[in-house]
């Protein structure tokens, strides 16, 4: 198992994990940690990690960003350390506090501790998802890993498919929600915790809820909110930079990534940036990042390795992508994350800062953009946006502008939170449901595939308007059930740590409570983000042309990466039991 999980250390003959077992007969409990080590890179550092007494077990994936200032909180209070990792911080501030020590931790963190005293299993997650953790809950008791293919050893019958996920994935291209393609195995949610006794889910928790709940404050100033980005940014660039191993970055010359190496190269400037030349975008409706990455490098003086891939050599390692992510997330952007860690590792860095999750808490998609304009829609009779939206389905959906058009206008008729949360779409359900044999059909009939999404929208304050309604959903599900799950298991594939300084809990706390005026103002997205970093960036990098991270999947040129993209579907349909 990769960084955690219960029993066995299938992947622990690569050189670049350090790993451990621990076994309790008596107690029916194992625990087994392939560690990529990168704070304490010593013997110290090595998990399980135990206390003192043997009798509390920790095994963790991730890393702690504020351990210092925790560590010398712990020895005020006379903890002894023998080592200097943010693990062994984890350990005695579980020993003083318990199971509210969640609560005092920023970081990204898939974790389990074993309690002999209480004889209970305590496992949790980060506040935003960016570890990895997936269960099972069996007859024959309680397993976990951060891999879904760590699991199924131990979970051998476990075969039956859940056909409502797969639903989920179809209909947005990535699941949201617990939900994986079989029944026997869910994800933890994001600021959830488990405790476990003898082998049965006891209870659970919410830990960690997201700013959304409480709500933007309306006397925050312009001024206050430009300069209170700029610096929680500088504050969390710095915070996780903290390493005992060289620290690179991903550098995409887009404003979110190019903040990030800005500000890290006031504490290291010989930092190594990594970018990615998939050649022409054209016609995928997106601007090419490398002249804007080279722009960026030159005026910041950093160094810039670019990888070169080619739609052949992606259309060559889709079938790896996919067996490497464990679930069906149909977006090639994952080989990106993966060509750029590796060429990172071969130079000697095990840590990439990456520019993720700018957008998810400041705007900047174009859903983002579409939602300021919702508003209008109940002035439009209801019969009148229904046939908007199947004039729009009826364009060429081959040219950028008939998609987004198309995307605009989906979902028109509807309403409020329903209409919000139909943005997310990538297939009409009707499109789906016709190809849907009656079994599938009987399966997914009791729930829509929106649901999970739905449920968590209505439950924020009324109060909360809807570009924060938006941006909640993206925090809570497109970040950490697609773009954070296809990072880190690309990253982590190659032993390289991705972290993500946009999404430090005291920034995403920050951003939190910035009004949404301040966000999407107008056409603009990110507009607080765009003022504070204008006096650290270029303006043609600042406000260049949107773009995502993706890969060349419309290069007609290229009949391979389209067959490739069928084999992404068909790998999605045709999973079957064996």
């Amino acid at each position: 198992i990769r960084d955690i999980g219960v029993t066995g250390v299938q992947t622990c003959a690569l050189p670049i994990y350090d790993c451990g077992v621990f076994f309790d007969e008596q107690a029916g409990i194992g625990l087994g940690h392939a560690r990529l080590s990168i704070i304490d890179l010593s013997a110290l550092g090595h998990q399980p990690m135990a206390a003192l007494d043997g009798r509390v077990q920790l095994v963790f994936n991730g890393e702690i960003y504020n351990y210092r200032e925790l560590r010398r909180e712990l020895e005020s209070k006379g903890h002894a350390f023998r080592g200097h990792s943010d693990t062994e911080v984890l350990l005695h501030l579980y020993l003083e506090e318990g199971e509210r020590f969640l609560t005092r931790l920023n970081g990204i963190f898939a974790l389990a501790i074993f309690d002999q005293r209480a004889n209970t299993l305590l496992v949790a997650r980060d506040s935003l998802g960016v570890k990895p953790l997936y269960y099972s809950q069996t007859p024959k008791g309680f397993a976990f890993a951060s891999e879904i293919k760590g699991l199924l050893p131990l979970v051998p019958d476990a075969k039956a498919l859940d056909l409502e996920a797969i639903h989920r994935y179809l209909t947005f291209l990535w699941c949201p929600g617990d939900g994986t393609p079989l029944q026997a195995v869910r994800k933890l949610p994001p600021g959830e915790a488990l405790i476990v006794r003898e082998g049965r889910i006891e209870r659970r928790w919410t830990w960690y809820q997201l700013p959304a709940f409480r709500g933007p404050r309306a006397d925050l100033t312009e001024a206050e909110a430009v300069a209170g980005t700029a610096d929680h940014v500088r504050r969390a660039v710095e915070r996780q930079m903290v390493a005992d191993v060289p620290v690179g970055a991903f550098l995409s010359g887009g404003l979110d990534s190019s903040a990030v190496v800005a500000f890290a190269r006031e504490a290291a400037p010989d930092i190594r940036c990594f970018t990615i030349d998939a050649g022409d975008s054209s016609e995928e409706g997106r601007t090419a990042d490398l002249p804007y990455a080279r722009a960026v490098a030159k005026h910041l003086g950093v160094s810039l390795d670019v990888v070169e891939v080619s739609p052949q050599r992606m259309a060559a390692d889709v079938a790896g992508m996919i067996g490497q992510l464990d679930e069906p997330l149909a977006d090639p952007a994952a080989l990106n994350v993966l060509y750029i860690p590796k060429l990172a590792r071969e130079s000697g860095i095990k840590v990439l800062l990456s520019g993720a999750g700018g957008d998810d808490i400041f705007s900047g998609y174009r859903r983002h953009r579409a939602i300021d304009l919702d508003r209008f829609w109940p002035l439009v009779p209801r019969m009148l946006r229904s046939g908007l939206e199947a004039t729009a389905a009826r364009l060429d959906q081959r040219r950028a502008w008939s998609r987004r058009l198309a995307k605009f206008a989906a979902g028109a008729a509807l309403d409020g939170d329903e209409r919000i949360v139909n943005y997310f779409r990538f297939a009409p359900a009707q499109t789906l449901l016709a190809t849907y044999t009656p079994e599938t059909l009987r399966a997914v009939a009791a729930k829509p595939a929106e649901a999970p999404m739905l449920e968590f929208v209505a439950a924020l304050p009324a109060s909360v308007p809807p570009l924060e309604r938006m941006l909640a959903l993206e925090q809570r599900f497109f970040l950490c059930d697609h773009n954070l799950t296809y990072t880190d298991k690309m990253s982590m594939a190659v032993g390289v740590e991705a972290r993500v300084p946009l999404l430090d809990l005291e920034l995403v706390e920050f951003a939190g409570r910035i009004p949404p005026r301040l966000k999407q103002r107008g056409p603009t997205g990110k507009w607080v983000f765009k003022k504070a970093m204008e006096p650290f960036l270029p303006r043609e990098i600042i406000y260049r042309p949107k773009t995502g991270f993706g890969a060349p999947l419309r290069d007609r040129k290229s009949t391979r990466l389209n067959s490739s993209h069928a084999h992404i579907s068909y790998a999605v349909f045709c999973l079957k039991k064996k």
